[in-house]
């Protein structure tokens, strides 16, 4: 299904919204076959849908329906009145528009990447941002990326042998084993059986929508 068409133009993107912390929020984009293929941010999503290469999919009472930017600004409008706290939502000039959850590449048939990538931001994901060692919790910008075993002893970099630890663990730990620093791991790490980024995003009741498009067998692809 699509929205109602609005024949009014649209300014462009650049210089007119604004929403803090709102335009890095995470969107699921899908192919035109509605195939779940990335993850971007608001602001990038937005900057699609502008440009008429993208548009917004959201479900209505079980139904999907599609809007092009225009259409999605009438439906903001609409909707202002009726705000719920899972909502998101981005200032232009002169307007209000609720932050898409997802989107849909109308002309893209790019198909999801097969496995996971062993990366930093999937690393931190599955330890939950929680240093290895001490246990406390901390912003991404405070923490690092430790080997277990060093890699000075022929450690590998691996989903097995890296854990998330603050910068004064780490520091602590230097070039030896947990056991030569007298340190504990919390758990011993492993490669996780599916996506952690996607598992953190579907337990958040903003993206309860993804679940649409992003199920079991998903769980092991690399959306990013």
């Amino acid at each position: 299904m699509s929205g109602t068409a609005v024949a009014t133009a649209t300014a462009p993107l650049s210089g007119t919204l604004s929403g803090g912390s709102t335009l890095s929020l995470s969107v699921l984009v899908l192919n035109r076959s509605f195939v779940a293929v990335h993850i971007t941010n608001v602001r990038r999503a937005i900057a699609l849908l502008y440009r008429h290469i993208a548009e917004v999919v959201h479900i209505e009472e079980g139904q999907f329906a599609a809007y092009s930017i225009e259409t999605w600004r009438e439906l903001s409008a609409l909707q202002m009145e009726f705000r719920t706290p899972d909502q998101d939502w981005i200032r232009g000039v002169g307007y209000d528009l609720q932050a898409p959850r997802v989107i849909r590449l109308v002309s893209c048939d790019r198909s999801p990447r097969h496995g996971l990538r062993f990366n930093r931001r999937n690393v931190f994901a599955r330890d939950g941002n929680r240093c290895q060692y001490c246990g406390k919790h901390f912003p991404t910008s405070e923490l690092s990326l430790d080997h277990v075993v060093p890699r000075s002893r022929g450690g590998l970099t691996s989903w097995e042998n890296i854990v998330c630890a603050c910068v004064n663990c780490n520091v602590r730990k230097g070039g030896r084993t947990p056991h030569e620093a007298h340190m504990h791991l919390i758990k011993q790490p492993i490669k996780p059986k599916r996506s952690p980024l996607l598992s953190i995003k579907l337990g958040n009741p903003k993206y309860a929508s993804w679940k649409s498009f992003v199920d079991a067998a998903y769980w092991t692809v690399d959306l990013r």
